[in-house]
């Protein structure tokens, strides 16, 4: 037993000693995804697959709580509609993939392969909207889009990915502004308490902000190798678009007047970001809430009388009690099983044996930190019910204690450096006068660029990190996927 449970384990590189090649080991020998034959594209195989479902129908639960509703935009867009937004437009240009032939003809107006659907939805609003009672309009849809991106890595940046995407239109900058704010909370909301993944809520610079948006809000987490990744984001768009789509409505007063967007999204980028937070050596760590199997039975000496029936009636038990549970009645060694499970991130392990069943027991191991529970039999479903939310709470206290390590105040560039070159990589929080040069020198000449400006700013007194002129913001600096 121990010999196959080595060999499983010694399949995965050491996230110490290469983090990129522990990533790809794991989404691979957890079967996660399969490569294709196009490049930057993957097959999103089936267990990798049920971790997005339980992520849409969660995320698409709070979305209809909060007045959404779905819909679904084309996936092709003529080049003359994705002109009107000039900002727009430049902002996607280098990653658009366009369809130039249907069939054997030579289209007149060639066609964009969706990166992204604000166009759409404008040129949709501008047909639908004509008064104040036909608004606001709360969308979402779930969808995949197109990206030619140079480099590609499975989940955190691939050619095609799957996402959801919402767009709304309002009467007020108001009204638009709390909706940003609104469905920039529901991400945390989602990251925190099911991901289990704390974050950083935060806008960004207007370098960095999204394209023809008037603000870009967004939540950063850090990954274990202390780089930062963008796990959502919600944009602000004021009437711009509306403009440019020439979409108008009539007020109470009888008065044209242009309406205010928002658009906001997640994506498949998520699964890499549980990876990250959470993986270790021996493979996955799950959040019990997307876990797509959150207990698995083990039966001991499986061949001896009674073992196998008491395992099937275990594995009713925890199904009547609406857990995602599994039983492995396979001729694989226990040792496989265990190392098998713990490589796909199962959160709880249920191990039941002959001595076991003579004590009316049996034993919990949860996959966070390896603790062995023994329960009594009639216990069973509360005991897991418990088991899981004390995995959720000891997976996000773990992340949210290596985000705590790695993120340090500085003062200065040369602070800067020295204390990555020390520490290693993490968020840096530093000063900012707001002037972009500032901003890309930092980014130049220590390797961290500016992730956002938390919500939360605290003291700015101070000067900027870059210049020493008067700050105006705190920022949080970093390296990111």
């Amino acid at each position: 037993m121990a010999k196959n449970n080595k060999k499983m384990v010694a399949a995965i590189t050491s996230m110490e000693e290469d983090f990129a090649q522990w990533y790809t080991d794991i989404v691979k020998k957890a079967e996660l995804i399969e490569y294709t034959s196009v490049k930057g594209c993957m097959v999103i195989r089936p267990y990798g697959y049920a971790i997005w479902e339980n992520i849409q129908r969660i995320l698409d639960g709070m979305f209809k709580d909060t007045g959404h509703e779905n819909v679904c935009m084309p996936m092709f867009i003529p080049e003359s509609l994705l002109q009107k937004e000039k900002d727009h437009v430049e902002g996607f240009a280098p990653e658009v993939a366009w369809v130039t032939h249907g069939g054997s003809e030579k289209l007149e107006d060639r066609l964009c392969v969706r990166p992204t659907s604000e166009t759409l939805f404008c040129e949709h609003y501008s047909n639908i909207v004509h008064s104040y009672r036909d608004l606001p309009k709360l969308y979402n849809q779930w969808v995949s889009v197109v990206r030619w991106e140079k480099t590609t890595r499975p989940f955190l940046r691939s050619r095609e990915f799957l996402w959801q995407e919402g767009h709304t239109i309002h009467a007020t900058a108001q009204e638009a502004i709390e909706e940003t704010e609104r469905m920039l909370n529901v991400y945390t909301d989602f990251c925190q308490n099911v991901l289990a993944m704390p974050v950083v809520q935060g806008r960004k610079t207007d370098s960095d902000k999204f394209a023809g948006a008037e603000a870009t809000y967004a939540i950063e987490a850090l990954m274990h190798d202390g780089k930062a990744l963008q796990a959502g984001t919600s944009h602000y768009f004021g009437d711009g678009f509306a403009r440019a789509f020439d979409i108008q409505y009539t007020d109470k007063e009888n008065k044209l007047q242009y309406p205010h967007q928002t658009s906001w999204g997640v994506t498949t980028r998520l699964i890499g970001a549980i990876i990250m937070t959470h993986g270790d050596d021996n493979g996955l760590v799950l959040p019990p809430a997307v876990a797509p199997v959150q207990a698995v039975i083990i039966p001991i000496a499986q061949h001896k009388e009674g073992v196998l029936d008491k395992a099937s009636e275990l594995f009713e038990t925890l199904k009547s009690a609406g857990i995602r549970v599994k039983m492995d009645d396979s001729d694989n060694s226990p040792g496989w099983k265990f190392a098998e499970y713990e490589m796909k991130g199962v959160p709880i392990r249920v191990e039941i044996g002959p001595k076991d069943i003579e004590n009316n027991q049996c034993v919990l191991v949860t996959r966070h930190n390896g603790e062995k529970t023994v329960v009594s039999l009639d216990e069973l479903a509360s005991a897991v019910e418990a088991k899981l939310k004390e995995v959720r709470d000891g997976m996000y206290e773990k992340a949210l204690k290596n985000r705590e390590e790695h993120t340090y105040t500085c003062e200065t560039m040369d602070e800067i450096i020295k204390t990555l070159e020390e520490k290693g990589d993490g968020f840096v929080k530093a000063l900012w006068c707001g002037d972009e040069a500032c901003e890309d020198e930092v980014k130049e000449k220590t390797g961290v660029g500016s992730r956002c400006m938390p919500l939360e700013q605290g003291n700015i007194a101070g000067k900027c990190v870059c210049c020493g002129k008067p700050a105006k913001a705190m920022v949080y600096w970093g390296k990111a996927y």
